[in-house]
């Protein structure tokens, strides 16, 4: 005899696909303290976006074969770590300097939303669906990234102590993927107070890229989806803002196949740690197969490994902007 398997369809939920550019292209994602500098700084940062705005353009039109490619901008705020002002106060200053560089900004996000968006704790989400990739030679002894909050590109230093508790046998870190040499990175991934969580950029930035190459998924649904501007005013308060908003109605898609993200050079650092969660995040298969289908489709390949499809400029900063850490 043969037993036949009975199942609801809604047990395996259908992964709803979203519409998409062909490249995201990241006009600023500055801390409070650029904002505190006041509109001159916002216009710097704008003039020297400005200059590399049509580079990343032309460079979606060459991947496009000659077609006229999607392109969507987007702004972020950080509003999770501190919070400046008030979005009635602070959005009208960035729209102001952006139109004055001759740019205009079709999304604007808050860095919060990255962390929980419309009662979904999307970060909580990325963070179950890190797999680490175990170095060679690994037996287990490394707590995994659930308990510690830390990832590794490869083996960290083993540390071995005598009976005298004397540091004894030190060995250099070894990145997994080496070429020649190792570079080797560790990145926090989040850190606990008083048992809440505080999640690092570096992580809310990973978010961040997910939801830009459209790869997001809570049960099958897009999560930080969009939502129009009605044209009036800003609120006073930052939680009545949307995570994310659609200034330009005409805009094409927030998410692309591809971002481009132009920032100062002081962010390297963060966006090196960015590509290595990237590299370990294991990404929703169905958002995966849909991007690659319709990439086919249309001609516009797009790398296999995610963390190559997120590109960056980094412009260099007048001398008299502090760096992190700095007053």
């Amino acid at each position: 005899m043969t037993e036949s398997v009975f199942q609801e369809t809604t047990a395996q939920p259908r992964t709803q696909s979203v519409p998409l550019s062909h490249l995201s292209l990241e006009l600023g994602h500055l801390y409070m303290e650029d904002f505190e500098a006041g509109p001159e700084r916002l216009r710097e940062h704008f003039a020297e976006v400005r200059i590399w705005v049509e580079a990343a353009r032309a460079a979606a039109a060459r991947r496009a074969g000659g077609r006229r490619p999607r392109i969507s901008t987007c702004f972020l705020v950080d509003d999770y770590f501190t919070r400046f002002s008030t979005p009635a106060e602070l959005v009208p200053v960035v729209l102001e300097e952006a139109a004055r560089a001759g740019l205009v900004i079709d999304y604007l996000a808050r860095e919060s939303g990255c962390a929980v968006a419309d009662k979904i704790e999307i970060a909580e989400s990325v963070a179950h669906r890190l797999v680490e990739s175990p170095p060679p030679g690994s037996h287990g002894s490394r707590p995994p990234v659930s308990q510690t909050g830390w990832l590794a590109n490869g083996q960290r230093t083993p540390t071995s102590r005598s009976a005298m508790g004397e540091v004894t046998g030190w060995q250099p870190p070894q990145e997994t993927a080496a070429r020649n040499h190792s570079v080797f990175m560790d990145v926090e991934l989040w850190s606990e107070k008083d048992g809440q969580r505080l999640w690092s950029c570096p992580f809310l930035a990973a978010v961040w890229q997910l939801a830009r190459l459209g790869l997001l998924r809570h049960l099958g649904e897009p999560v930080l989806t969009p939502r129009p501007w009605n044209g009036g005013d800003f609120p006073y308060d930052w939680d009545r803002l949307p995570p994310l908003l659609q200034l330009d109605a005409t805009a094409a898609p927030f998410s692309a196949y591809r971002t481009c993200t132009l920032m100062a050079n002081r962010f390297l650092a963060v966006e090196d740690a960015v590509r290595l969660i990237l590299d370990q995040v294991d990404v929703d298969s169905g958002a995966l197969r849909q991007v690659a289908e319709r990439s086919a489709r249309e001609g516009a390949a797009v790398p296999t490994a995610v963390a190559q499809r997120a590109g960056y400029v980094f412009y260099e900063e007048p001398a008299h902007i502090p760096s992190d850490g700095e007053t």
